[in-house]
């Protein structure tokens, strides 16, 4: 399983929008998404993140390229996975309770913690309020645009996005976690990981194939 050293970083008075230049200069390295572990459906598109953290919250940044993008779901806790989509999966007290956040190209987020897939909560929009989000293709909801297509993202997400744990640090920690790109409504639809997955069909639910990531 891959590891992964997270870097403390201070974002105070920074505009979500600069945060990638922030990062830039913090040296924080890109990580490719890049692993197409079905053979059915072998489109790999340039999928790149990095995470930070600061002493409240985790900081992400996704670049991607692809041959198409959408963001049809128009609010929170929507079908954001049908779009161009980047997700992030975490155990971040430990304890066997995972939350997924995921987030289309447009900004529209979805989060849901529970021990898998077929027991999620979601979370109420109070805490999906607190994410910082900013998307370079702007946070209105479009039709699918066909061509090579590149976007970027950030993601501010306080550790109080955690909502069934007290999550007060992350200094120290080790958190065990996947992230994600998919797109299952888009023209060529596809299933990439960062840590690699065996199982037969797509499933990002299966936190026996998440990857380390070090807090330092």
């Amino acid at each position: 399983m891959k590891e992964l050293n997270v870097k403390k970083v201070s974002i105070a008075n920074v505009p979500v929008e600069n945060i990638p230049t922030l990062l830039d200069a913090e040296k924080i390295a890109f990580q490719s998404v890049d692993n197409a572990n079905w053979k059915e459906f072998p489109y790999v598109p340039d999928v790149h993140f990095r995470i930070a953290y600061t002493g409240d919250a985790i900081v992400l940044n996704y670049r991607v390229k692809e041959a198409s993008v959408r963001a049809v779901a128009a609010h929170d806790n929507g079908s954001v996975w049908e779009d161009a989509c980047v997700e992030f999966f975490s155990v971040p007290a430990g304890d066997g309770t995972y939350y997924n956040v995921e987030c289309n190209c447009a900004g529209t987020l979805l989060i849901a913690a529970g021990p898998d897939r077929n027991h999620r909560t979601p979370a109420p929009q109070e805490v999906l309020d607190q994410v910082c989000r900013w998307s370079s293709l702007g946070r209105e909801p479009f039709a699918e645009r066909v061509g090579d297509c590149s976007w970027e993202l950030v993601l501010v997400i306080p550790f109080t996005a955690f909502f069934q744990h007290h999550i007060t640090s992350m200094q120290g920690k080790e958190v065990r976690a996947n992230f994600y790109k998919c797109g299952d409504a888009l023209q060529t639809p596809h299933f990439l990981s960062w840590n690699p997955i065996d199982l037969p069909k797509p499933d990002f639910h299966c936190p026996d194939f998440f990857g380390t990531l070090h807090f330092e």
